[in-house]
């Protein structure tokens, strides 16, 4: 098909011509909000490089709770920040930890919204490292009980989907066992499957005070050069028990989140961090770019790459846009 036989821009000339043929909807059913959970109460710490979104106790989580529900969002992802930290992230696991307080609250006001909790020990630890440390190495073993027993404990709680971030290998097998043998074989794990090591999180660790105090997190998250990697990883989740694989970060791994779509025929997510969000929002305040359209420009594309859910500090705002309030 060649000009001037064949001419795209027929296709093109008007709105309706333009969302008849439309390959990638975007919708609300699509996100996920994360949101940051602390001790207290009338707490609304505002978070400085992610404008509009804040540290909250959990009189105030209901309130964004609310705004989700009748937005249409379906989930939120819960992240903790507790008042003590300690070597062994005791906090993560506690009965009366933040996130199982937090998510106690939400489903006794909220039932029908779904609240995943994200499971890790950085925020818990008092050196920042998403496991147990020996020395200044991570100990992936020693680690894997305490995140089975944080994915227990939220569960406890009543979380409907647990979501390990930590990247300790045979985490996933970890925690199903331990749910399953606890009676908990109806709640789902979407797994952090493909999360790389990345500048783009440096906002989120400002956020949950999870940054380490040593090191860095090379030898356990994966090299951002790296592709079939991926695809082992998220192979080794899905064997193990992963109702859902994540991807993360999402922008700048859309190749990789098209890889995993092709490759693995369970649903799959992608997390659009928080220096990607910061990215876009320091821009628009600069007046460099429509800060709105290029939200939604990016959303777009990550659904496109192969995102069946995407976990985004944008999901309010591009909910109102695509509600028609925006």
């Amino acid at each position: 098909m060649l000009f001037p036989d064949y001419r795209p821009r027929r296709l093109r000339q008007n709105q309706a011509l333009r969302r008849m043929i439309r390959e990638t909807v975007l919708t609300v059913d699509d996100f996920v909000l994360p949101l940051f959970a602390i001790g207290g109460k009338n707490v609304k710490n505002p978070i400085d490089s992610m404008p509009g979104h804040f540290q909250l106790s959990v009189d105030q989580l209901l309130k964004t709770a609310k705004k989700v529900h009748e937005s249409g969002i379906p989930a939120v992802m819960l992240f903790g920040v507790p008042d003590k930290k300690d070597a062994l992230a005791t906090s993560a696991y506690a009965k009366d930890g933040i996130v199982q307080k937090a998510v106690k609250t939400l489903k006794d006001s909220f039932p029908e919204l779904l609240v995943i909790t994200d499971v890790c020990l950085c925020q818990y630890t008092d050196h920042g490292h998403c496991g147990i440390v020996d020395g200044h190495s991570v100990d992936n073993d020693a680690t894997l009980d305490l995140l089975a027993r944080t994915a227990l404990s939220h569960a406890k709680a009543g979380a409907d989907m647990v979501a390990p971030s930590d990247m300790m290998d045979g985490r996933v097998a970890e925690i199903r066992g331990i749910l399953d043998d606890n009676g908990y074989s109806h709640t789902p794990i979407m797994s952090y499957a493909a999360k790389y090591c990345s500048y783009y999180y440096g906002p989120f660790r400002a956020a949950a005070d999870s940054a380490p105090k040593f090191g860095d997190r090379r030898t356990y998250q994966m090299d951002p050069a790296n592709s079939t990697e991926a695809i082992r990883e998220v192979t080794m989740d899905v064997e193990e028990g992963a109702d859902i694989i994540m991807v993360k970060p999402a922008l700048a791994y859309l190749d990789i989140i098209c890889r995993v779509r092709q490759e693995i025929d369970l649903p799959v997510a992608a997390y659009n961090v928080s220096g990607e969000f910061s990215m876009i929002k320091a821009a628009g305040k600069m007046g460099w770019i429509d800060d709105q359209k290029v939200m939604m420009e990016t959303l777009t594309s990550i659904k496109r790459a192969g995102a069946d859910i995407i976990l985004t500090y944008f999901a309010l705002e591009a909910a109102e846009i695509l509600n028609g309030m925006g």
